[in-house]
């Protein structure tokens, strides 16, 4: 058996002394030592959690959302089950601390868990087990909760905290990424860093489920794993953009749309087929010059996408005329 494995099995025995509780810690279950926060925005009701560790895909074990529910953060020696209990119980009419409350009374490893809560209307509850590995701690503040064990300093909560409350007025999304941020500044989790998740969820659900997450982003193995999560973030931002021209178009608000995608190349600006489906916008709106500036440099650095405009009038995607199209697919 490798040494590394011999640890995780053992490490139940080195908490606790050789008898350990059942169910306090199995081979399957991650060991996500970790920063995170949960919190709610007052003004939207928007909820998010927002997670970084040294531990490989924890946004698949800490993080746990639902529209018009409430947001989980799950960690330490992970309880995986606290994620959809704490969701059900949460939907059930449960407060945050009655839901807290009934998911550590049946847990025999409570006092290697750390649990934040918040729910929809911004109550909160956190618990952080004595035999969390130090430093480690949770501080909750108004409608969030910042939770930390494994760290190499005290000051990481604290940052986390104030960071949280420092960008008041900022999007939701933007303002947990920023004490995620203040942690690691703070010195973060002692063996570094490897994976990072951000999820936001809406106010309240909605007939489309499968809208109401609003921001689901992951970063499962990076060297730096924050830096590459506020890019999906910023891209994430960008292609918002490119869905509300796409929309403006739909309704025929042309200048509406232009502004929008142009929105999206300011955050992308390398990104071809940003401006790529801006030109074919133009095109589709007798704008046909201006759609060829866009197509040229375009085409330049990759020709494949003239050999698909080719193919977009059978699929009804460009509606020029023969004259255009040929003038289109001529451009050197």
């Amino acid at each position: 058996m490798p040494a590394f494995r011999f640890l995780l099995l053992l490490l139940p025995a080195l908490v606790f002394g050789f008898r350990a509780p059942a169910q306090v810690y199995a081979a399957k279950e991650p060991l996500a030592h970790t920063f995170s926060i949960v919190a709610r925005d007052p003004k939207t009701g928007e909820m998010a959690v927002a997670v970084q560790s040294h531990w490989f895909s924890v946004g698949t074990a800490v993080s746990w959302g639902e529209a018009g529910v409430g947001v989980i953060a799950t960690q330490s020696f992970v309880n995986k089950s606290f994620g959809p209990r704490g969701l059900a119980l949460l939907k059930s009419g449960k407060t945050a601390q009655q839901t807290l409350d009934e998911l550590l009374a049946s847990d025999e490893g409570r006092e290697v868990r750390q649990v934040g809560i918040v729910d929809a209307k911004g109550n909160v509850a956190a618990h952080t087990g004595q035999k969390c590995i130090e430093y480690a701690g949770h501080i909750t503040g108004q409608e969030f909760s910042v939770q930390t064990n494994m760290m190499l300093s005290p000051a990481v909560g604290p940052a986390m905290a104030k960071a949280f409350e420092h960008s008041a007025g900022q999007p939701l999304a933007e303002r947990v990424l920023a004490a995620l941020n203040a942690a690691q500044q703070a010195g973060g989790d002692i063996r570094g860093r490897q994976s990072a998740a951000l999820l936001v969820v809406a106010a309240k659900s909605s007939a489309a489920p499968w809208d109401d997450r609003l921001i689901d982003l992951r970063v499962d193995d990076d060297a730096e794993p924050l830096v590459e999560l506020v890019r999906l973030l910023r891209l994430h931002r960008a292609y918002d953009h490119m869905n509300a021209g796409d929309l403006a178009v739909e309704k025929s608000d042309m200048p509406r749309a232009v502004q929008e995608y142009q929105a999206a190349e300011r955050l992308f600006p390398d990104n071809l087929e940003m401006r790529y489906w801006h030109a074919i916008t133009l095109a589709n709106n007798r704008q046909v010059p201006a759609a060829l500036a866009l197509l040229r440099p375009i085409f330049r650095k990759n020709p494949n996408w003239r050999t698909l405009t080719a193919r977009l009038p059978k699929a009804g995607l460009l509606t020029v005329s023969e004259a255009e199209l040929k003038q289109i697919l001529s451009l050197k």
